[in-house]
């Protein structure tokens, strides 16, 4: 959780206040082989891009601590589900691979809290940058990462398989002074 965004970064270790919409969403992240179906139901519902059960697999398993799902009782009603590895040998670099909220939990800041998780879980495991890529008609989506201090990197023409550009979003985790101070290490 991060107060002050400084040009497309989230270095403040001041917490912002994530939103409380319902006292009964519970956030966990994944933890046995019995919620991978309803996230994969969420997402299959929710996103427009379809993924087959090993991609899935390949994010979940490698990286449990990095999904993420906002549970109304038993019910996974988001989930964010994201990796962080090596880049370019240098430095670990998070993405964000789906985010889903089913539509009646929407507006209420579970989608918002899901990702500050996620990204919260890659600071604490020294990522310093976090991408991803959203429809460029997704709205929602757009608004929800810019408020969260990501800044469009680029555009990706018909990256989706409806044939919709995409912009790749970049957040910074790390001052930029850290990074070129580290580089000279």
């Amino acid at each position: 959780r991060y107060q002050r965004r400084v040009r497309g970064s989230m270095t403040s270790s001041k917490p912002i206040s994530t939103l409380d919409p319902k006292p009964d969403i519970q956030y966990v992240h994944f933890t046995e082989e019995k919620q991978m179906r309803p996230i994969m139901a969420l997402m299959e519902q929710e996103l427009s891009e379809p993924y087959c059960i090993y991609t899935y697999r390949y994010f979940i398993n490698n990286w449990p601590k990095l999904c993420w799902m906002a549970m109304d009782g038993d019910q996974c009603v988001g989930a964010v589900v994201c990796k962080l590895d090596e880049h370019k040998g240098k430095s670990l670099r998070g993405y964000i691979a789906m985010l889903a909220v089913q539509k009646e939990y929407r507006k209420l800041g579970l989608g918002t809290n899901l990702v500050v998780k996620a990204i919260e879980t890659m600071k604490e495991l020294n990522g310093e940058e976090v991408i991803l890529e959203t429809e460029i008609t997704n709205h929602a989506a757009l608004n929800l990462y810019q408020n969260l201090g990501f800044l469009k990197d680029k555009r990706l023409l018909r990256y989706y398989l409806n044939g919709v550009d995409a912009f790749r979003l970049k957040l910074w985790l790390t001052k930029k002074e850290d990074l070129e101070l580290d580089e000279y290490d």
